[in-house]
């Protein structure tokens, strides 16, 4: 257990599952910009370069993502994910440093796969 990352209640709403999950129902809805900048935060975290305050920082935001309860509610036509994705952009600045090339590379491949070209 030492790779654990010890988590504030909040972060705990967060789980690879509920991400997945989300990003499999709403990706067309949230758009591909939206979803890459998840998937960064998530193949950040999963890095074990990746420090645990950092770790942190990017579970948060993608609590955040995935719970129902939001400032802009997702349904919300055409501004739904925009909180999602400030939260997302903020976290991405304070991490940034462990977004590496290799991560960006694995969540643009994965936008790929989901999306085409």
């Amino acid at each position: 257990m030492a790779n654990e990352v010890r988590t504030p209640e909040v972060v705990g709403s967060y789980s690879a599952e509920r991400l997945f999950s989300k990003l499999g129902r709403f990706a067309r809805v949230a758009g591909r910009f939206v979803v890459e900048r998840a998937l960064r935060l998530y193949y950040a975290a999963q890095h074990p370069g990746t420090p645990e305050w950092a770790k942190r920082v990017i579970y948060a935001a993608l609590a955040y993502f995935v719970i129902p309860i939001d400032v802009i509610p997702d349904f919300v036509p055409a501004i739904g994910y925009t909180d999602d994705l400030g939260t997302m952009l903020v976290a991405l600045l304070i991490v940034s440093v462990y977004v590496t090339p290799d991560v960006k590379a694995k969540a643009r491949a994965k936008v790929h796969d989901w999306f085409g070209s």
